[in-house]
């Protein structure tokens, strides 16, 4: 059973963003006091008295069009064009929610553009709460009271940057949850997807291709995906959580500010993910960057299927698939082990083969080798090609187990560990995939010295 989903909407600029990271615990969403910052959903978890649900940071409500009623430049960078966007992603999010906070910034006082939201959310069945943001100072508490005249539920004067009021809020909060259900976190073990790749490469739009819907903002503006968003499916019986995340740029491409931290969110993205899906433009072949990226995948052991995306644009013969082919596994050759579909997440050619990838390398990285398995295969190896060492002892292996999965983890008892030499390692490790392939995962060998007991 779901936690319950509390909704931060309102006008932009009035500080949804920092009060959702007061109310989760976490700098999860990007902030800046440029008004557009946020565009799409943001989820996060919190808890409160015992009671958990989950969070939901959104892009501003903007009532009117941006033309004639708000200065363009007043947007951040490229903003403007997704007000209407920012709008139906909030009212999504109003869609999915149990109880909704409307954020406002208590200092400004009433205004038209936040009468026309109050006007959306009395529509509602749903509790609705008002947060009278940005009370900093002891004189602004009194000012909250005119916030009632939204004829919406209880106000509370807040200040997300100092805490101040937010107890009060939550209070209420878990108070208007009936019967919150119980969470269990074993049921939370359930394949991740990550969709990774450079900027403008086609990730919300893959994104939503998967999921039937509009969950994310789509664009041809690099750059237009700000934050990691969570969006949870079902298909086949099974969970699966997908992550959208931001375009990860060169280092020395990155601006400071909302840029930066949007990679860094994209990284994170990537270390609690199972599956990554490197996407790359068909159009423009492998670049170094995407070997950037796909390195930052197998820093963090993380399985990878590497998705060519826009392939309905690429002019073909006979020959251009394998061509293709043969220009990743070059260039991307330290993740051999990764499948490569060609999509397009335009028209939906080969769509229905990510999941179907995705869940066949999620098994494979949960694989478990008999320990009987893995010794007849070691040693075989070792009788087909002995290891090379200076020194008089040798190396011997005595036998290996596997000791986890989540990547497949092999422990190597042998006579000394520092004999094991990285080309012997690879070799072994090419070995054991000859026999279980391991798709799209990466394996780690350990080894460890030990002294053979005596007979």
């Amino acid at each position: 059973m779901r936690k319950p989903i509390i909704a931060l909407v309102g006008r932009p600029n009035v500080g949804k963003s920092t009060l959702f990271n007061r109310l989760v615990g976490e700098r999860k969403a990007v902030i800046s006091e440029v008004p557009g910052t946020t565009r799409d959903r943001i989820e996060g978890d919190s808890d409160w008295n015992g009671i958990e649900f989950t969070v939901i940071d959104t892009g501003g409500i903007e009532v009117y069009e941006p033309k004639g009623s708000r200065d363009p430049d007043a947007f951040s960078e490229g903003s403007a064009e997704f007000v209407p966007q920012i709008r139906s992603q909030a009212l999504l999010a109003v869609e999915e929610a149990d109880i909704i906070v409307l954020v406002t910034d208590i200092q400004q006082g009433i205004t038209a553009a936040d009468e026309d939201v109050a006007a959306i959310l009395q529509k509602t069945d749903k509790p609705v709460l008002v947060a009278a943001n940005k009370a900093d100072e002891l004189q602004h508490v009194d000012e909250a009271y005119e916030f009632y005249a939204l004829g919406l539920g209880d106000v509370f004067a807040v200040s997300a940057i100092h805490g101040i009021g937010t107890g009060d809020l939550l209070d209420r909060i878990v108070e208007l949850i009936p019967e919150a259900p119980e969470f269990n976190a074993e049921e939370d073990e359930h394949l991740k997807i990550a969709i990774v790749g450079r900027p403008n490469v086609g990730k919300s739009s893959l994104l939503n291709k998967l999921l039937g819907t509009e969950r994310a903002i789509v664009s041809d503006y690099a750059g237009t995906t700000r934050d990691a968003l969570d969006t949870d499916i079902v298909w086949n019986g099974e969970t699966i959580t997908l992550i959208d995340t931001a375009g990860i740029r060169r280092r020395g491409k990155i601006i400071p500010g909302i840029e930066k931290f949007s990679v860094i969110r994209a990284l994170n993205a990537i270390r609690r993910c199972d599956v990554a899906l490197l996407l790359l433009d068909a159009t423009d072949g492998v670049t170094a960057q995407d070997a950037h990226i796909a390195g930052m995948i197998v820093e963090e052991m993380k399985s990878v299927i590497i998705i060519v995306n826009k392939w309905d644009l690429v002019e073909k013969d006979n020959d251009t698939m394998n061509d293709y082919l043969e220009s990743i596994r070059e260039s991307l050759n330290f993740i051999s082990y990764a499948p490569i579909l060609f999509i397009s997440a335009l028209t939906g050619q080969r769509i229905h083969q990510v999941l179907e990838t995705a869940m066949m390398v999620y098994d494979e990285r949960m694989r478990r080798i008999p320990t009987s398995e893995l010794n007849r295969i070691v040693g075989e190896a070792i009788q087909r090609h002995a290891p090379a060492t200076n020194d008089p002892r040798g190396l011997k292996v005595y036998y290996v187990t596997q000791v986890r999965t989540d990547p497949p983890t092999f422990l190597f008892h042998v006579n000394d560990a520092k004999l094991v030499h990285f080309t012997y390692e690879r070799y072994l490790e090419n070995q054991i995939r000859a026999q279980y392939p391991i798709v799209g995962t990466p394996i780690r060998l350990s080894f460890r010295t030990r002294q053979r007991e005596p007979k």
